[in-house]
């Protein structure tokens, strides 16, 4: 292996604060999520909590989820972003994030934050030192390399000295405050302009090369897509997973697009080296500051549907919704140990066929195989796939995992399905 980390050699399975939250998650909510994740999921494989983005602006989530323009952030004097006291107080007197991920590790969970590529445009500014060295933020800061969404920083000129020692000192920081898990924003969509996507693709070798000296194991994911599927190459070799779309929500549309983007990507799923759906926007999202929100717009066939394809796919699982609000159907989604097993321990995806109405899809776990059937149309449908050719004539038992109901097949398998539903199925080959 190129990297010196073993991590993620499964999907990694967690929550992430954004759906929910936004930018203007607290302390008590990253805490409340990690203990509901202890007590119902851990026992399931779940096991990464992690911080979305502004987690060091003080004013985030000011005018709801809009990005405050030029906002005064909170670093050290290395140019170093720290956690925002207000909304993280046991950050308080340079403690940073190590109470928090202390805390979650002591739950038996490992701990993640979202960063932005580059360097803060106020450590530019003030022209703060990079630690460890006589050079100043200004002099490694690319001007012309800045995100089109959020105005907190330069890119990170590669070429210039420092640039290195720059991403070096934050990950150090983040080494020695216990992070498993970083997320890195305005970094995987390469499809820009030839300079902006030099730039990115050198930050990215920059941040696996920082990680690597840190001394600690850290999940590097990459946000947000769609990643270029011409670049697969660059994102295996450098990151554990990365983003296939942009952000996606809880509407029909975005779902039916994500299977045409699992069937270009489905080759690259490997251990260790993940095509990302992104989040999962269960259970109660899009929470305002006067603790306004909704529950997912997606129908529970829709849900079923969206965890089929990400089971199956191997996408990362990482819930988006205030878990202490879920009911009991969005828990038994995320605690379906079968589907679970699949999405953790299956091979490579296989599509098997999609067009407008239905798609069908294989995996194995072993030599056992699972096959997903979707009903992609606004009326019930049956949907078969023929099993000769994928496992041969045997006869199986197929049994359905939201369901429970098994069934006898032999050369097809085939099923009624509601609007926009699907199946998956587990077979057994009889007499073994």
């Amino acid at each position: 292996m190129y990297r010196k980390d073993q991590a993620a050699l499964t999907p990694p399975l967690g929550w992430n604060s954004w759906d929910c939250y936004g930018p203007a998650v607290n302390e008590e909510q990253l805490l409340g999520n990690a203990q509901y994740m202890a007590d119902h999921l851990k026992a399931h494989g779940w096991e990464y909590v992690v911080c979305d983005i502004q987690w060091y602006e003080p004013e985030a989530g000011k005018y709801h989820w809009e990005y405050n323009r030029f906002a005064q952030l909170c670093m050290d004097d290395y140019g170093r972003l720290m956690p925002a006291v207000n909304r993280f107080p046991s950050a308080a007197d340079g403690a940073g994030f190590k109470p928090i991920a202390d805390r979650i590790h002591a739950m038996g969970l490992k701990f993640g934050i979202h960063i932005m590529r580059g360097v803060p445009r106020l450590a530019v500014h003030n022209r703060l030192k990079v630690k460890g060295t006589d050079i100043s933020c200004h002099e490694i800061a690319h001007r012309n390399s800045i995100c089109a969404w959020n105005t907190d920083m330069y890119g990170v000129d590669a070429d210039k000295p420092g640039a290195q020692a720059y991403y070096d000192s934050i990950f150090a920081l983040y080494a020695d405050w216990g992070v498993d898990y970083v997320k890195v924003d305005d970094i995987c969509n390469v499809k820009a302009t030839p300079l902006e996507e030099y730039s990115a693709r050198r930050e990215i070798e920059m941040i696996r090369t920082a990680i690597d000296r840190s001394g600690r194991s850290m999940v590097l994911s990459l946000s947000p897509g769609p990643a270029v599927i011409g670049k697969a190459w660059h994102m295996a070799k450098y990151a554990n997973m990365w983003r296939i779309t942009d952000d996606f929500w809880d509407n029909w549309p975005s779902l039916l697009e994500m299977f045409w983007r699992c069937e270009v990507w489905q080759a690259h799923v490997q251990p260790g080296r993940y095509p990302d759906c992104d989040m999962l926007p269960l259970g109660r999202i899009a929470i305002t500051a006067d603790g306004k929100g909704h529950y997912t717009n997606f129908t529970k066939p829709e849900q079923i549907t969206m965890m089929s394809l990400w089971g199956i796919f191997r996408a990362p699982l990482i819930m988006g919704g205030e878990m202490r609000d879920n009911d009991a159907f969005t828990l038994s989604l995320l605690t379906n140990d079968e589907m679970l097993r699949l999405n953790q321990h299956g091979g490579t995806p296989l599509q098997l066929f999609r067009d407008e109405e239905k798609a069908a899809w294989l995996n194995f776990v072993g030599d056992v195989p699972y096959v997903a059937l979707f009903n992609l149309r606004e009326a019930p449908a049956t949907v078969s796939a023929d099993l000769t050719e994928l496992v041969g004539g045997a006869a199986y038992t197929a049994e359905e995992l939201w369901t429970k109901e098994a069934s006898d097949v032999q050369g097809t398998i085939s099923a009624e399905i509601e609007p926009h539903g699907a199946r998956l199925y587990k077979l057994t080959e009889k007499g073994r």
